[in-house]
C-alpha cells in the first residue's frame, strides 16, 4: 500500500535523511559487512568469519550514538583507513526510485530543502560528490556538527539553533525507526518511514509509520505536471 501523500500545503520545511532514504542503503550494508571485514582480515590476520564478528561486536556496542556513525572512530578503533575504504566503491552509491523527480518537484515549491543526516562529514562529502543531488537542498547538515546522533535525546532543539524551523509544519523522511520516534517525540508533525532501504533486502514491515517504497507516489498534490521517469530513462542534470 502507497504511503498517505503529505499535506504538503501545511508544510514550510521538508527534512530528508540520507542514506536508505534518499540512497540505496545497499553501499553501507556492504561496506560494513563486506569491505570492512575483509580489509580488516587482511590487516590483522584473522578469518573472515572472525573479523565480521568482531566487527559486529564492535558496531553492536556503540549502536546509535555518534560513535557508530564517525568515520575517525572506526578509523582508530579498527586501524583501519575508512574514508579512503569507502571511496573504493563509490560505484555502489545509487538513488532510490524516482529520488530525484520528487526532489526537483519539491524545489520548484519554493519549501526550505534540508538534508540531515548521521553520516559523518567525509561520508557525506563522498555522498553527494556521486549522487549530484546536493543543488536540491538549501542545506546539508551532518548530526556531527551538532554533537548529537539524530535519535539522541534533544536533537531537534538542538538543529533549531542551526536551523530555524517551525516542527509542526515540518515532514521528515527517514528509514531509521529510532529517528522517526524521536523526531515525532519532539514534535516533528508529519514522519514517513521507508519501505525498502536496502534494494538488495527484504521490505520492511510495520505500521508504526506511513512507509515511502516509491517516492514518485508523493507526486500528486504537489501542482503541476510531473513527469515520473521509466526504469531505463537517464536522469536529467539539475
Amino acid at each position: 500500500m502507497s504511503a498517505p501523500i503529505p499535506p504538503w500545503r501545511h508544510i514550510d520545511t521538508i527534512l530528508f535523511d540520507m542514506d536508505g532514504t534518499l540512497l540505496d542503503l545497499h553501499f553501507d550494508n556492504y561496506f560494513w559487512r563486506e569491505l570492512v571485514p575483509r580489509a580488516y582480515s587482511a590487516r590483522h590476520g584473522l578469518s573472515r568469519e572472525d573479523a565480521l564478528a568482531l566487527v559486529q561486536q564492535k558496531t553492536d556496542e556503540v549502536y546509535g550514538t555518534l560513535d557508530w556513525y564517525c568515520l575517525d572512530f572506526w578509523a582508530r578503533e579498527l586501524d583501519l583507513e575508512i574514508a579512503a575504504l569507502k571511496r573504493t566503491i563509490t560505484g555502489k552509491i545509487s538513488l532510490r526510485p524516482n529520488v530525484e523527480r520528487l526532489l526537483r518537484a519539491l524545489w520548484d515549491t519554493g519549501k526550505r530543502m534540508l538534508l540531515i543526516t548521521n553520516a559523518h562529514p567525509a561520508s557525506l562529502e563522498i555522498k553527494m560528490n556521486n549522487a549530484d543531488i546536493a543543488a536540491y537542498f538549501h542545506r546539508c547538515i551532518s548530526s556531527h556538527q551538532l554533537h548529537l546522533a539524530k535519535e539522541g535525546h534533544g536533537f531537534w532543539e538542538k538543529l533549531r539553533q542551526l536551523e530555524p524551523l517551525d516542527p509542526s509544519r515540518a515532514i521528515l523522511f527517514d528509514d531509521s525507526l529510532p529517528v522517526l520516534r524521536r523526531a515525532r517525540q519532539e514534535g516533528v508533525a508529519h514522519v514517513y518511514g521507508i519501505r525498502k532501504p536496502d534494494s538488495r533486502r527484504p521490505a520492511l514491515t510495520h505500521d508504526e509509520f506511513p512507509m515511502v517504497g516509491d517516492f514518485a507516489d508523493l507526486l500528486p498534490g504537489l501542482g503541476g505536471k510531473v513527469k515520473v521517469r521509466s526504469q531505463n530513462e537517464p536522469e536529467p542534470a539539475p
